[in-house]
């Protein structure tokens, strides 16, 4: 047999017998509905109409004069290999080579109207050469899954009403090799490490931090250039898949970080890909991104907007992710965001409504929902935007959950007070429940709260070391106890001291302390009971799943409500001590009479804790107070969250 590069060197055009588009292809494609592009586009691995195996090329180029496959086969030879243009109007480049397999490194050589040779890696490659390097991998994502069981019931864990308890982690500094701590662990490695410990936490979701071929490591894979490729730093696609896999049969879902607001100018990538920007806005009022230095997508574009619904399809069906959290969407949603006065284009009602975004995520979201009922998508929105996780249908935006951005500010704010003047910030702390309700809020504390001089959350906390950590475990329990779902980013749970830093594996060595452990006790602690007590997570987004007990009570800063679930006269008493003084006899309402046993106290010795000495077990007295027929006298803790659950069932509901 010849060598495949001596037969290719001196090929001078391709085989035309093959394409994979049909007419309705390029119907869709043109209209922006074709929501699988990465079935057509790209590259793939064939076997012709004759039987021939080799590699069929098909990239969207519509300005461009000419282009070329180039590689190692050919020599990166300009001329050795070119595509034809379909003859439909398209803007679409194909052909199919002989001989070119699995593994083969290849370019797209596009020759512009401007004159220009421009060197571009594959949009839709399902695999790249690891960074600083450049080009695109013939590759396949065929993998034989054995999660069978996970995807044919992951409605049982994905749905509005089930707990989703999120860790947030960046995989290249989770943890790295003992050998070498400038090694990353690989995909694979990640599945011995990371799934067992995900599982002893609790939590019932990972969200992976963009996995995405991305060029410059310090962008934390937000600046994407490989949209359908994972990262080779870590492995194959099918490592990718096995890890995701080794999650799903571990009772676990999976999160992925996704970002159609923006990409890098990298010249190898999307921007100006045929020598015309295609893919972004040619006014830099509306294509470029002043925070980000990158260019934002062209949203009235179809075929633009096949790109970007197709990749998110691809994520759920070839890799099967179970969310997609949608990154930046306050920035698409506005013309003049993080922009001054004419530094922005009206849209064509005068108003600074990005139009083309609000019908792309509207778009997206049917196209996600109506393929995958049984997945959710996340936006990271931070603005008063309306409906954002309302249905398409009553003008919402269709996410299935909103990040509660208000909610983060406020907690923080909040519990970076010294104790003895948060009676004054009390409103601050109650606020969130006013709209706690209005979408269907998940409460992040993520990895942009831990970077760039804003502290570890541990550090975030007032007072001695005793006091910082019985702020953190305290404000754990609020959240954990406030309506909504929960995020934690990766360290948290441990009470990580030092920021974030994406160059080197988490401080693993604090567990040898003690209030460390206490810290990692109260995560595993407060997720066991989140995914146990369906009073936590049931009623998430409904108003009659909690109730205010006690809210006004600033001077002692002591707050009291209640969570309930489907059950009626199942309800969870949740009791706050916001300052380090113990509060002796203090009554609470009771909404149901009967015998009531802390189910859950922070300040446990377990927990690092004072072990302040508490009657577990406390009956209801009947004492009206705070509006209830029944009451109870409790002694607080410092600093501490005590949960109540009765367990003598009787007497009357709300």
């Amino acid at each position: 047999m010849k060598s495949r590069k001596k037969s290719l060197a001196t090929t001078t055009a391709p085989t035309i017998a093959y394409s994979r588009f049909t007419d309705f292809d390029i119907h869709l494609f043109k209209a922006g509905k074709h929501y699988k592009l990465y079935d057509k586009l790209g590259s793939h691995v064939v076997k012709n109409e004759e039987g021939v195996s080799g590699t069929y090329f098909a990239v969207w180029a519509p300005n461009a004069l000419g282009v070329s496959v180039i590689g190692n086969f050919n020599g990166w030879n300009h001329d050795a290999s070119p595509l034809f243009s379909r003859w439909d109007s398209s803007g679409i480049w194909e052909g199919f080579f002989p001989g070119i397999s699995t593994g083969e490194v290849y370019k797209y050589l596009i020759k512009s109207n401007t004159g220009e040779s421009l060197e571009k890696a594959d949009p839709y490659a399902l695999r790249w050469e690891e960074p600083p390097h450049t080009a695109s991998i013939v590759w396949d994502t065929w993998y034989q899954w054995t999660d069978e069981n996970w995807m044919e019931n992951r409605f049982q864990n994905n749905g509005l009403n089930k707990p989703w308890s999120v860790y947030e982690v960046h995989l290249g500094s989770w943890k790295r090799s003992p050998d070498d701590p400038e090694k990353f662990l690989g995909y694979r490695s990640m599945a011995d490490e990371l799934v067992p410990y995900i599982k002893e936490m609790g939590f019932t979701h990972i969200e992976f931090m963009p996995l995405m071929e991305h060029p410059y490591y310090p962008s934390w894979g937000y600046q994407i250039t490989g949209f359908f490729a994972a990262s080779s730093r870590y492995g194959t696609p099918q490592d990718l898949m096995y890890l995701i896999e080794q999650l799903h049969v571990n009772g676990i879902g999976v999160v992925m970080d996704w970002v159609p607001s923006h990409f890098p100018g990298d010249m190898h990538g999307l921007y100006k890909f045929d020598g015309t920007n295609l893919y972004e806005h040619a006014n830099e009022k509306e294509g470029f991104h002043p925070d980000w230095k990158s260019y934002i997508f062209n949203y009235g574009r179809n075929e633009v907007r096949s790109f970007l619904i197709s990749n998110a399809i691809f994520w759920l069906d070839r890799y099967h992710v179970d969310a997609l959290r949608v990154d930046a969407v306050a920035s698409m949603l506005y013309r003049d965001y993080s922009r001054k006065e004419g530094e922005w284009i009206p849209n064509e009602f005068g108003g600074r409504e990005n139009l083309e975004a609000i019908s792309f995520l509207k778009e997206l979201n049917i196209a996600v929902y109506g393929q995958f009922p049984d997945v959710q998508t996340i936006a990271e929105e931070s603005t008063a935007f309306p409906g954002v996780s309302k249905p398409v249908f009553t003008g919402g935006l269709g996410f299935g959950m909103k990040w509660m951005m208000g909610w983060m500010n406020d907690t923080l704010s909040y519990f970076q007070q010294d104790p003895v003047h948060r009676r004054y910030y009390h409103g601050q702390i109650t606020f969130s429940t006013v709209y706690a309700f209005t979408e269907n809020f998940m409460l992040p504390l993520s990895h942009d709260e831990v970077v760039h001089g804003k502290k570890s959350l541990i550090y975030k906390m007032p007072g001695d070391e005793w006091q910082k950590f019985a702020n953190l475990r305290l404000m754990y329990s609020y959240m954990f106890t406030h309506p909504g779902t929960k995020l934690l980013f990766m360290g948290a749970e441990f009470g990580q001291t030092s920021e974030w830093n994406y160059e080197q594996s988490l401080d693993w060595h604090l567990l040898d302390f003690k209030p460390h452990q206490g810290i990692k006790q109260v995560i595993k602690d407060l997720n066991y009971l989140y995914t146990t007590e369906g009073a936590l997570y049931e009623k998430n987004f409904e108003w009659e799943g909690f109730r205010w007990i006690e809210s006004g009570d600033a001077e002692q800063s002591v707050l009291a409500y209640c969570r309930k679930g489907n059950i009626k006269d199942e309800k969870l008493i949740i009791v706050l001590n916001m300052t380090p003084i113990p509060r002796l006899n203090y009554r609470v309402g009771i909404p149901l009479h009967g015998d009531w046993e802390i189910i859950f106290n922070s300040d446990e010795v377990k927990y690092y804790g004072s072990g302040f000495e508490l009657n577990y077990a406390i009956s209801t007295q009947q004492i009206p107070w705070q509006g209830k027929e029944h009451s109870v006298v409790l002694n607080l803790p410092p600093l501490s969250a005590l949960i109540l659950k009765r367990f003598n069932r009787q007497s009357k509901f709300w």
